[in-house]
């Protein structure tokens, strides 16, 4: 075993550690002071041995993407690759979400108390809801909305809205619609990747995006859907700045208005943004001409849900107050600031553990360029992954995320996952990500 080797194996071992005593302190907190309010912490989940109808295709799909997955992502034509990692991608999510079956799986996960098809049929004026929006966020107001949908801008909710105008109505088709369209989410990194990186270590990474522990939450809730709004946003400002495309900048703007109308944590997506500027080769004139359309772009949902009447300042201080009013301001911070790195650590598994370590070895090692867009591809993919923990980290020490983070932290773990490109032997990694998956989603029952 050489010492690079041994040295994943350590990084892999401590995140399995964090995890484990992060189950333990959490066992105790909760039995003795009941403040956690999660029954497996530190994830939002019950213990609860099973199999479904999911089984034989997760297990046909983990051991097809081991097998075959690095050797057909290097040799694929780079025009077919996207595809076929979207449709693995899809599957591996759905399959999972299937051993839970189609109804507890899927079919009702977006529409319990607290999901956002829970109140479609308040939105029977969109015009007058959004001017009304903000009344209802804090508890204790006349008809408070339920927690999901006071804590996101209501673009969320709008999506469920219209799949049901336009007759996708019920948790099916929404469930359907969270998995379809968060299995692009790789897509787009992989289209990332190789614009500030390279297009081999795209193609290494590929296979991870595809068999991510994560999957297990990616398919039964809408953060799957988020998270693959705001890749795309990082992924066209990535080629808007490679290619230098005016109509990529454009589109990237209006998907990061979007994104931050559908969720207020990422707006810290602009730290992921800027990296993707930083390290892609364009002249300092070049990234000023894409500059208008960007902003032209990224102001239109702004406007658009100002007019009508919804203030997004506004809204987000209100509920920072609902936060605070109900189990989050009960929880304790100083378990969840660690323990939320314990739940990134499962949603990214452990091959991410030893990426991110050779990814700091990538730092490290890689000179100071005098551009960042010079630096060795290992070097501008680790820069880009380091933007993404950042990211994480910020949105950690908030304090707006204590707990649920396996949920709430896809979009960033998306970003963390290709620091796995880095690592030899990708098979043995790739089993060790699937394994982890399937133990995840067939002896707990996940909440999301």
């Amino acid at each position: 075993m050489t010492r690079s080797l041994r040295r994943d194996l350590y990084a892999a071992g401590a995140a399995a550690l964090l995890v484990t005593v992060a189950v333990f302190v959490g066992r105790h907190i909760q039995d003795a002071h009941h403040t956690l309010f999660v029954h497996w912490p530190p994830v939002f989940a019950d213990w609860d041995p099973h199999v479904g109808p999911g089984t034989p295709a997760a297990l046909a799909v983990a051991a097809a993407v081991v097998a075959y997955g690095p050797a057909v992502a290097a040799r694929l034509p780079w025009r077919a690759l996207p595809a076929v990692a979207w449709a693995s991608a899809l599957a591996w999510i759905l399959s999972l979400a299937l051993i839970d079956g189609w109804h507890q799986g899927i079919a009702v996960r977006l529409t319990t108390r607290n999901e956002y098809l829970s109140v479609i049929g308040r939105f029977h004026d969109i015009p007058a809801t959004l001017r009304d929006f903000t009344h209802h966020i804090v508890s204790g107001t006349p008809d408070p909305w339920p927690a999901h949908i006071a804590g996101h801008p209501p673009a969320a909710t709008l999506t469920f809205v219209l799949l049901d105008r336009i007759g996708l109505r019920g948790g099916g088709w929404a469930g359907m619609w969270c998995i379809v369209v968060g299995a692009t989410g790789c897509v787009a990194v992989l289209i990332a990747l190789r614009a500030v990186a390279d297009e081999a270590l795209a193609r290494r990474a590929a296979p991870f995006l595809v068999l991510a522990p994560a999957a297990v939450w990616q398919g039964v809730s809408a953060d799957g859907y988020f998270a693959a709004v705001a890749a795309w946003s990082v992924a066209l400002l990535a080629l808007a700045v490679t290619r230098r495309s005016l109509w990529c900048s454009a589109a990237s703007g209006l998907l990061f208005g979007l994104t931050c109308y559908l969720s207020y944590g990422l707006t810290l997506f602009v730290v992921i943004g800027a990296a993707a500027v930083v390290l892609g080769r364009a002249e300092r004139g070049g990234r000023l001409a894409l500059l208008p359309p960007l902003l032209a772009g990224l102001a239109v949902f702004p406007v658009v849900f100002t007019l009508a009447g919804f203030n997004w300042w506004e809204a987000y201080h209100l509920l920072v107050t609902r936060y605070y009013q109900g189990v989050g301001g009960t929880r304790p911070y100083g378990y969840w600031v660690w323990a939320n790195l314990a739940c990134a650590a499962i949603i990214t598994g452990p091959a991410t553990a030893a990426g991110l370590r050779r990814t700091f070895a990538a730092l490290l090692h890689g000179g100071s360029p005098r551009r960042a867009g010079s630096a060795p591809p290992q070097t501008r993919l680790a820069l880009l992954v380091c933007a993404a923990l950042l990211a994480l980290l910020v949105a950690d020490l908030s304090g707006m995320s204590k707990a649920e983070t396996e949920r709430i932290w896809l979009p960033f773990a998306l970003w963390l996952l290709p620091a796995c490109a880095l690592l030899p032997r990708p098979r043995a990694w790739l089993a060790a990500q699937a394994t982890l998956a399937l133990l995840l989603n067939h002896l707990l029952l996940t909440g999301w």
